[in-house]
């Protein structure tokens, strides 16, 4: 099914849903299946996007073999206009940081176009101030069941999730 189609109200967690990958592959989220997963929204031309890529490559080098910790990066432009790339300049960009994680085509985390994947994330697991994202890097841990279990903002460092992760390994 595609993504356009799913009716994330209906899920039952993110293994029902499907997303684009940065190349352009429509994927079923099943194959995380059994792994502990961190789904950020991401953006290239953020404050908080050097620290926050490289800790996040670095969680993904320190549990990504050994506990098999998944991190989902998607591309958002919804914020100050901080993600203006198509795929490729993207992709450019993530080559530079050296990120090995899976990167996701550009989407909207907000609004009613936002992609299925996002709306049940943020209905599973709302804000502060409301199910909607506020900024870049708002972080989701998964559960191995793919649960959404907990949201960290995005002042909240990558590194900050360790003690959250280890408790679903």
């Amino acid at each position: 099914m595609a993504s356009s189609e799913i009716n994330w109200k209906e899920a039952k967690s993110i293994y029902d849903f499907t997303a684009k990958t940065i190349d352009g592959e429509e994927v079923s989220l099943d194959k995380y299946r059994g792994h502990v997963a961190i789904i950020v929204n991401v953006a290239s031309q953020c404050g908080y996007t050097k620290n926050h890529y490289e800790e996040l490559g670095e969680l993904f080098d320190q549990y990504g073999d050994s506990k098999g910790l998944k991190i989902l990066g998607f591309p958002c432009n919804q914020f100050a206009g901080q993600e203006p790339g198509d795929s490729a300049t993207i992709c450019s960009f993530v080559r530079t940081h050296n990120v090995k994680f899976d990167m996701y085509e550009k989407v909207n985390v907000n609004g009613d176009d936002a992609h299925p994947l996002w709306k049940y994330l943020k209905h599973q697991q709302g804000g502060t101030f409301g199910d909607f994202i506020k900024w870049n890097f708002t972080k989701f841990v998964i559960d191995k069941n793919g649960q959404p279990v907990a949201r960290f903002g995005p002042n909240t460092s990558p590194k900050e999730l360790v003690s959250t992760l280890e408790k679903y390994w």
